[in-house]
């Protein structure tokens, strides 16, 4: 997997993130150089494999320059189950789409996205009403963040 460090001169203008899961993958869609994501859809999985054909039909909406998947880390740090699927997940991402990939600690944001849609409303069946899109903005939202913290420092 191609590491997570672009060169500035080669910012990456469209990202796809994805909240990786057994039964569902969240999916959002961020521009670097507005700063803007939001949730785009919720694919289906089994056992961890998506639906290849809506992942790549949303990869061919979307046009991405990068993509991002959460590393589910324990919250130690050390490395989950979850967690070296996800990397599995990435290298078939980049494997089949050709496209750069890299990985960005993802720890409750799954939490953070359900707590966030109750504040909005969400009556709490995250089964007929997923919150795994919201999930990956999270994500995307902080991999941004410290794109844009390292670029700051890098300057």
């Amino acid at each position: 997997m191609p590491d997570s460090k672009t060169p500035a001169h080669q910012k990456p203008a469209t990202v796809l993130a994805f909240d990786y899961g057994l039964k569902q993958i969240g999916v959002a869609v961020g521009n670097t150089l507005l700063g803007t994501t939001r949730s785009v859809a919720v694919l289906r999985a089994r056992d961890g494999i998506p639906d290849w054909t809506a992942l790549e039909a949303l990869v061919a909406e979307w046009q991405p320059d990068l993509l991002v998947v959460g590393d589910p880390l324990n919250m130690d740090g050390s490395v989950s189950e979850l967690a070296t699927r996800a990397r599995k997940f990435g290298r078939r991402l980049h494997g089949r789409l050709g496209l750069p990939v890299t990985m960005t600690d993802e720890r409750l944001s799954s939490y953070a996205a359900k707590e966030e849609q109750r504040q909005r409303g969400h009556r709490g069946d995250y089964k007929a009403v997923p919150v795994d899109s919201y999930a990956a903005e999270l994500i995307l939202q902080t991999w941004l963040r410290e794109n844009e913290d390292r670029q700051r420092a890098a300057t």
